[in-house]
């Protein structure tokens, strides 16, 4: 499916310039984390690049080397680009089996074809619930979430926020999780807060601020991301 680059991309929201000139590259198969404080603009810039916000103003969005700029959301979504946001979006009136065949989509060349199947031996605890209308912990929706993306069977698939809420022992199967991803050959976009997450899975790590790319490094451990971090954004010890 080739890679994700956005090019000098710049949104504004009504007065607001909130995406300032923001470039970025997400290789097909590799893992870069988007990380910063409170208010840095990371899921506008998310949201951006899904076309689920207006105000682009300048830049492109480049993905398997065409332009998605313009395109609407479903048009990115057809084209392998899947979102899991940070709200999930789990509907109480569809069963777990429900939101999975409403999300499949044909696979593509080279690309594996995930089905329900597949999501079931991934996500052991939602095979147990795939009748269940509503009632899922938090950790079984942010399951859900990513295995709905799945099924649009993407080329890369961009997380805002996936561990928030979560427990330790959710957390470490999230990261299990996309691990596996990765190695299907998916490019992963991940935004996150969870620093020690972010360095697990992360191949390169860019810090936002004030909607700039402040930023960039690969290979980057959790103290080496929080140093950038706090050196990039005026922030001393994450306060």
């Amino acid at each position: 499916m080739g890679e994700l680059s956005i090019n000098g991309l710049q949104v504004r929201l009504q007065t607001a310039h909130i995406i300032q000139g923001v470039s970025l590259i997400v290789p097909q198969g590799k893992t870069l984390a988007l990380v910063g404080h409170n208010g840095a603009g990371k899921t506008t810039l998310v949201r951006a690049i899904m076309g689920l916000t207006g105000g682009i103003s300048g830049g492109t969005i480049l993905f398997g080397g065409h332009d998605m700029t313009k395109l609407p959301a479903w048009e990115r979504a057809s084209a392998g680009l899947c979102y899991v946001p940070q709200s999930r979006r789990i509907f109480p009136s569809l069963t777990v089996e429900e939101h999975l065949t409403i999300a499949a989509r044909p696979g593509r060349a080279r690309m594996r074809a995930w089905t329900q199947k597949d999501m079931f031996e991934l996500f052991p605890n939602l095979a147990s619930r795939r009748k269940s209308r509503g009632g899922l912990s938090g950790g079984e929706q942010q399951m859900l979430a990513i295995a709905r993306a799945l099924m649009g069977n993407p080329g890369t698939i961009i997380l805002d926020e996936p561990t928030e809420g979560l427990s330790p022992a959710m957390v470490g199967r999230v990261q299990d999780t996309l691990k596996q991803i990765k190695a299907e050959g998916i490019g992963i976009l991940l935004v996150e807060q969870n620093l020690a997450f972010a360095a697990a899975i992360a191949d390169s790590v860019c810090v936002q601020h004030a909607g700039r790319i402040v930023f960039q490094g690969t290979g980057l451990r959790e103290p080496e991301i929080a140093r950038a971090l706090n050196a990039n954004t005026g922030f001393m010890n994450g306060t």
